[in-house]
């Protein structure tokens, strides 16, 4: 069995669920540990960090033979719930495809880019730095990769997210906004003396739809589209019969290269103003929860010409390049000032009750990290 497959096999049998997700989910800690014994096997100088109580990132090191540039292969170990699987950690191999939770998400690329460590390893390195970054959280805060950046710096990064083995060069960021809508309790019986806050809501929900239509309507960025919205969770109400006092609505805006983190929350807030210009008996706010930025590497940036070459040389197929409607940890890593694209193994099923990634995928992005790191670090 090829030694990617084999390690892919045996990180998707660890429960590594995060726990921010899902509440007593075991996190990463043990798949961090299998990757720390492989790591260390296959002669990597590796450090085990802590990031939050038994969540650890594992960067592993293989120092050149003289100076360089340094570049880093970056993956995350935490996979999202399994509700709805009926055996989700026993690997299955099935006409070229290999299912289990995270298979495609995204141990498929963890272990590609930790074999691909492995032959550079035994080949030896040419000048600079490769690091190996295991990453906690992604699913939910990204609380590894914030860590991560703190502490390591690179020239160039690959994050191994699945990509069919395309080359991505940008994707969407994400703003989280609340919005809460007061109304005014009352008996079920009595009109006149209340205010229905959930109704009230339904005209938020009316204007964030034509909101969400004319976004789509916008002429799209060239590598990832048009921004959208959509309504994530709404609650409110006590009881039958009475006026609800409180309604409150989560949402999700995704957003583009060049539009800023707080471009949701000034949205909703030009739609909370009109709406009580039109009624001023409306009362609502809105504040922003949570927000990631969209990222897109330098045009000019030698970056991802260089991946695609070491595609091309090693699968013989003139790599894809394009963008990504998804948020990684790559927008982080480019924040702190770290050049970084996204190329991983295809599959499908991310997130859903059947996931899978394709076997070949797994190896050939292996061999393709390979030959970028040799040339790079030439």
């Amino acid at each position: 069995m090829d030694p990617a497959i084999r390690l892919l096999r045996e990180l998707v049998a660890i429960n590594s669920i995060n726990p921010t997700l899902v509440p007593g989910a075991p996190g990463e800690a043990a798949v961090a540990d299998a990757i720390a014994i492989e790591l260390r096997r296959i002669g990597l100088d590796v450090i085990v960090d802590d990031i939050a109580p038994g969540r650890p990132n594992v960067v592993g090191v293989v120092e050149g033979r003289r100076p360089g540039p340094t570049v880093m292969l970056c993956g995350h170990t935490d996979t999202v719930g399994v509700a709805g699987m009926p055996d989700p950690f026993t690997p299955v191999e099935r006409d070229g495809r290999l299912y289990a939770r995270g298979a495609q998400d995204m141990k498929g690329g963890v272990a590609a880019m930790i074999d691909a460590a492995r032959v550079v390893a035994a080949e030896g390195l040419n000048a600079g730095r490769l690091v190996i970054a295991a990453v906690v959280d992604e699913e939910h805060s990204s609380i590894g990769a914030d860590a991560l950046v703190k502490t390591w710096r690179a020239d160039a990064a690959i994050v191994t997210e699945p990509t069919s083995l395309a080359v991505i060069i940008g994707h969407k960021g994400f703003a989280w906004v609340e919005i809460e809508i007061e109304g005014r309790a009352a008996h079920g019986s009595i009109p006149a003396e209340g205010q229905d806050a959930i109704v009230r809501l339904g005209r938020v929900l009316a204007r964030l739809e034509v909101l969400d239509r004319a976004l789509q309507a916008r002429s799209p960025h060239p590598l990832v589209g048009t921004g959208s919205l959509h309504a994530s969770r709404i609650e409110g109400g006590r009881e039958w019969s009475s006026y609800p006092d409180r309604a409150v609505l989560q949402m999700e805006r995704r957003t583009l290269p060049g539009e800023s983190e707080r471009c949701a929350l000034e949205e909703v807030q030009e739609i909370l103003r009109d709406l009580v210009a039109d009624d001023p008996t409306f009362r609502g706010s809105a504040r922003h929860l949570f927000s990631r930025p969209a990222y897109e590497v330098s045009s000019d940036h030698a970056l991802p010409g260089a991946v695609a070459a070491a595609v091309t040389r090693t699968t013989g197929v003139k790599a894809r390049t394009g963008g990504a409607s998804f948020w990684t940890d790559a927008a982080i890593l480019g924040a702190a000032g770290i050049p970084a694209v996204l190329f991983g193994p295809g599959g499908a099923g991310l997130h859903s009750t059947e996931e899978y990634v394709n076997v070949a995928d797994v190896v050939a992005c292996r061999d393709a990290l390979a030959a970028f790191v040799r040339q790079w670090n030439s």
